[in-house]
């Protein structure tokens, strides 16, 4: 119990503010205010950017509309679909591909079954397979891989589904490996330096922190993902593209490499209101500007690119309620 007899003259009418002031404010505030949450990945990758930059310009304006967002780290695209699903989570930051199956019920997702509820809500950047490798490793080709220490992926990350994409199409299983590590992507590139690694795998946008993080400690090499069993992965499914890393992205590689990936997608469930979805959405491209100078892997988002490609769901209502205010054709309509 608080003892006022011993308290300091001029306290308890500050107190006695405090007091009104708090009460006054504190119900209306919490009453207002509804929190959201958006699912990303490990703490150096690119969909942690991605949420923590939707975020900012969400919070920019938690006055005007009273949402107001965090983006904690997850697993990442797998783990985000399975928590959205869940009710876990309002929404996440996933791989094209990872929504596509979720949404139809196929790959990981077989054995759950559709689940229509899925919503897109934008695209971001693309997602070039990156494959990492030390210098010394003898790896110059993906074909490389077997008989070698490659981190695969931690279960429930992008990275981790599409590298088991290409162990399908090519026959691979992880005893294919001396070691099929599964790290997170906060931890693989010091395991690679450490030499506990010859090679990762990392599905992202690039330049990453991730990969410039590993480059900038040891000697490594990106290596080119291409051949006849990726012409099959593209050809098959239209949410994988041909890509390019450009050289002198990171230290040690200064010429082009081929690859292909998924991209990057904001997603949702039908479930979260409308009226959230929506003021999430005009945030985010009243400030694009802003929202593209906070990272280079934003730096060529277009409104249209962000509400046509790499879509696999159907979009949200409430950001089609606003891509419709401003006139603009969206994936679907």
């Amino acid at each position: 119990m608080l003892n006022v007899s011993k308290l300091k003259p001029g306290f308890l009418g500050a107190l006695a503010t405090g007091v009104v002031t708090a009460a006054a404010m504190s119900p209306a505030v919490a009453a207002e205010l509804t929190h959201i949450s958006i699912g990303t990945g490990g703490q150096t990758g690119t969909y942690f950017v991605t949420g923590q930059s939707i975020c900012k310009m969400v919070n920019r304006d938690s006055k005007i509309h009273n949402l107001r967002c965090s983006a904690p780290s997850t697993g990442g695209s797998i783990a985000n679909l399975n928590s959205i699903k869940s009710d876990g989570l309002d929404m996440g930051v996933v791989q094209s591909d990872w929504h596509y199956h979720a949404y139809n019920g196929t790959s990981k997702f077989a054995s759950d079954g559709a689940y229509p509820k899925l919503r897109s809500v934008f695209s971001v950047n693309g997602e070039p397979m990156g494959l990492i490798a030390r210098a010394d490793s003898g790896i110059n080709h993906l074909n490389d891989l077997p008989g070698k220490r490659v981190n695969i992926g931690n279960p429930g990350s992008g990275q981790r589904g599409t590298m088991e994409e290409i162990m399908n199409v090519k026959g691979w299983t992880k005893g294919t490996f001396k070691l099929a590590g599964e790290l997170k992507s906060s931890e693989h590139g010091q395991a690679l330096c450490d030499n506990k690694l010859d090679a990762f795998v990392l599905t992202t946008g690039h330049p990453s922190a991730a990969i410039k993080e590993a480059a900038a400690s040891c000697a490594v090499k990106v290596i080119p993902v291409d051949g006849e069993d990726i012409d099959a992965l593209v050809n098959k499914y239209s949410y994988y593209a041909y890509s390019l890393i450009p050289g002198g992205t990171y230290n040690g590689t200064d010429e082009d490499v081929k690859s292909f990936g998924p991209k990057a997608t904001f997603v949702s469930s039908s479930d979260v209101d409308e009226n959230v979805i929506y003021e999430i959405t005009k945030a985010v491209f009243e400030n694009l500007e802003r929202f593209k100078r906070i990272n280079v892997i934003f730096a060529e988002l277009t409104p249209e690119s962000m509400i046509n490609e790499g879509l696999t769901a159907p979009v949200h209502d409430g950001a089609a309620k606003y891509y419709k205010e401003k006139g603009w054709k969206y994936f679907g309509s």
